[in-house]
């Protein structure tokens, strides 16, 4: 056996680090080196920078469709110095934590009993599949008329724009859970109601948080959108405003400002997995 060894280690040792390297970054299914990690991820983030500044620099694109980094931190703290920033952030981020916690509040329970019951399954599925087509854009009309142009219907559309989605996504979560668990805790006496709150309800928790934090993105998304609903405040607003009188730097400030935002949510939602399931995350 030390024999047959000998020339597959030496094989792997003559190997060229380049070729080493290109498989580590090319492995399947498999972890990477740490290092490799954080060197990829920094190269995401500084490659698009240079880029732009580069563009910016020699003037290829006119500034006014395309400002240069330094412009845009010149509108961002001038922004930020009249507290329109700050104001214009809290205000979305209130109308996104609102309409995604009303809909979370409501879907996730929903979409269990949708993936333990095959009857409310076969009650709800279709009429969630029609309406989930249905762009929540095309809602307003309905609701401005129905809730006038408040908060309101700004709320309301990123509750549609989210329920119908977590829904279904936490229903197919709770469909994939092992008819044998659930088999299992029947023949140890369990009932129905720990069967879904101690077994059920664990097991899919995981998949609830990573279907919560996918649709989250759409929430910001569905904000820019409800608040063309004759907003005084919010990033969408500032957006909307800025692309009439061609302020493009400020339009940049305001996407990054919600770029950075998700970011940071995404990083919360990911960190309350491991910290909620552990286990989970290392079987990941």
């Amino acid at each position: 056996m030390s024999q047959s060894s000998t020339p597959i280690n030496s094989d792997r040792s003559s190997r060229p680090a380049k070729s080493l390297r290109s498989t580590v970054f090319w492995r399947l299914a498999e972890d990477i080196p740490a290092p490799l990690t954080w060197s990829l991820m920094t190269a995401s983030i500084l490659l698009p920078l240079v880029l732009w500044w580069l563009v910016t620099a020699f003037g290829v694109i006119d500034p006014k469709f395309l400002p240069s980094p330094a412009n845009v931190i010149e509108a961002f703290q001038r922004l930020w110095s009249t507290g329109d920033l700050q104001k214009d952030t809290v205000a979305s981020l209130w109308r996104v934590g609102v309409g995604f916690s009303l809909a979370a509040l409501f879907s996730i329970p929903l979409g269990v009993l949708m993936g333990s019951f095959a009857s409310i399954r076969a009650l709800l599925e279709p009429l969630f599949g029609l309406v989930r087509y249905m762009p929540a854009p095309a809602f307003i009309p309905l609701l401005i008329l129905y809730l006038s142009i408040g908060e309101e219907p700004k709320i309301m559309l990123i509750f549609i724009g989210v329920f119908f989605f977590n829904s279904l996504m936490v229903m197919d979560t709770v469909k994939f859970v092992p008819k044998e668990l659930i088999e299992a805790t029947y023949m140890l006496g369990g009932n129905r109601l720990q069967t879904l709150l101690q077994v059920i309800g664990p097991y899919v928790l995981p998949g609830i948080i990573d279907a919560c934090r996918i649709n989250l993105a759409a929430a910001w998304q569905l904000v820019i959108v409800s608040e063309l609903i004759a907003a005084t405040e919010g990033i969408g607003r500032r957006i909307s405003v800025a692309g009439r009188f061609l302020r493009t730097d400020e339009i940049f400030v305001g996407l990054i400002v919600i770029g950075v935002i998700g970011l940071v949510l995404d990083l919360l939602f990911q960190y309350a997995l491991r910290v909620s399931c552990s286990w989970a995350s290392q079987k990941r």
